[in-house]
């Protein structure tokens, strides 16, 4: 898997990831939309860390490159 994700994007995408999870530790609500909301987070937490999109490669993008 060649790296697909740019050090913005990364950086953008940990502050969004942190952002929800405490939005929603702050609530302590527990529903369908918490559980979705933790996964999205993870998901934008392992795709910072690996610089990898699945996403971007289906649809072609690349922000690797870019400053």
């Amino acid at each position: 898997m060649e790296p697909n994700v740019g050090f913005l994007d990364r950086i953008s995408r940990l502050i969004v990831a942190v952002a929800l999870i405490v939005v929603l530790l702050k609530s302590s609500k527990v529903s369908f939309f918490t559980v979705v909301a933790l996964v999205t987070s993870g998901a934008l937490i392992a795709s910072a860390a690996s610089g990898y999109c699945a996403l971007y490669t289906h649809l072609g993008i690349s922000t690797s490159d870019k400053i």
